[in-house]
């Protein structure tokens, strides 16, 4: 008997996503599904970080999806969709806590939908509360060889019984020739890391010293767009301190907000401390340098062994840098063919049509789950939501 093949089946699908980069996961897994019998539709758990309306439109822009409205629902409406549709799969693509929360609201039994949820990348060092929060899923989808071990290893020690398998980030494709001289560098702020204000003064006063010193050179400041207190400051913030005080002077640096990936294609080099926009800039065949000298950062695991940490002085004598082949092929670059999630999810859902997916229970402490699982809910709301966009769902073939 071979395999079962998604191409030879007609599925729907139905994915839940709660934030801007699991939006855009969601978009490229339902562009992955082979064959065009399918219908998909995408919604958003109304949460504390629901993507504003353009954020949506950007996530889905690149996507099969492009052009239509995804839905900003509350969790009964979701609930109520997930019963009406009776999907063939329900993707919970979502925060930990947010997933094991949905994972209430589906439907069980025999005939049940095959439950798949995933990650963004980077996604190491892997967590254990990751795994309890998805452990109710039938297959875990990660975008590296090193993720799909280090879950696997994990999995097997919590005694989670969900698969693991392996797709492709959404990353931009490298051109040829990217148009114009590079003449930018790019710094890819983010809220965590580093976490004091004179660790990201000094990195605010080494790219003052590098504009200072290329005058040839666009240096550009993507603060990213917060949903969070940084625990280090704000950077516009500092700037304006340091310029206050005459370490720096005003205009050297330019801060743009909006997409990293906006300020690629001309760009010389991108530094930063571990923000995922790191493999964006490699996708594209720009260096980088990770900064190892201003505070750590549990987001710069997956670079490690990979020779891009560098300093502020690599940073001010423009020493980037390019990733170990070996590294690229294990974390983020793999070959295509590696790539197993959708036979991995047509054997899932051949199961599922003979009623034969077994149960899978929470791994988490009965009061343990309850109490978070409240707090979930008081933050998912139960009021009709006030930010749904058009329809409930628009559904079509990716």
């Amino acid at each position: 008997m071979t395999d079962p093949d998604l191409g030879g089946m007609d599925l729907t699908v139905v994915a839940v996503a709660d934030s801007e980069p699991y939006v855009r996961l969601s978009a490229a897994m339902f562009d992955a599904l082979p064959g065009h019998g399918h219908t998909v539709g995408l919604a958003v758990v109304r949460s504390p970080i629901t993507p504003a309306p353009a954020q949506l439109r950007r996530a889905v822009a690149d996507s099969g999806l492009a052009g239509r409205r995804v839905p900003v629902l509350t969790l009964p409406e979701l609930r109520r969709l997930i019963r009406r549709r009776v999907p063939d799969v329900v993707m919970l693509n979502c925060t930990a806590r947010v997933t094991d929360a949905l994972g209430d609201i589906l439907p069980t039994g025999r005939r049940r939908p095959v439950v798949v949820t995933t990650l963004p990348g980077p996604a190491l060092p892997a967590g254990e509360h990751e795994w309890l929060h998805r452990a109710r899923a039938d297959l875990l989808v990660l975008h590296s060889l090193r993720e799909v071990a280090a879950f696997s290893e994990l999995g097997e020690k919590l005694g989670v019984g969900t698969g693991v398998a392996l797709a492709g980030l959404p990353l931009p494709a490298a051109r040829e020739s990217r148009r114009g001289r590079p003449h930018r560098v790019v710094f890819a702020a983010q809220d965590r890391a580093p976490g004091t204000a004179r660790q990201r003064e000094r990195i605010l006063e080494a790219l003052a010293d590098l504009a200072e010193s290329r005058p040839d050179l666009e240096v550009v400041v993507c603060p990213g767009e917060r949903r969070t207190e940084a625990p280090g400051g704000d950077y516009a913030e500092l700037w304006r301190g340091l310029v206050t005080a005459g370490r720096v002077h005003d205009h050297t640096v330019l801060f743009r907000p909006g997409p990293v990936a906006d300020q690629l294609d001309r760009a010389r080099g991108l530094v930063t401390v571990g923000s995922p926009a790191a493999l964006e800039a490699l996708a594209l065949d720009v260096p980088v340098i990770i900064l190892g000298d201003v505070g750590e950062d549990p987001g710069a695991t997956v670079f490690q062994d990979g020779g891009v940490f560098g300093t502020l002085d690599d940073l001010r004598a423009l020493r980037f840098r390019a990733p170990y082949p070996a590294w690229a092929r294990e974390n983020h670059f793999h070959p295509p063919q590696r790539e197993d999630w959708t036979r991995r999810l047509a054997a899932l859902v051949h199961r599922a049509r003979l009623g034969d997916l077994p149960a899978r229970p929470a791994l988490l402490d009965a009061g343990v789950h309850r109490r978070a699982r409240r707090r979930v809910l008081a933050d998912l709301g139960a009021a009709p939501s006030l930010l749904r966009q058009g329809p409930r769902a628009q559904w079509s073939a990716p």
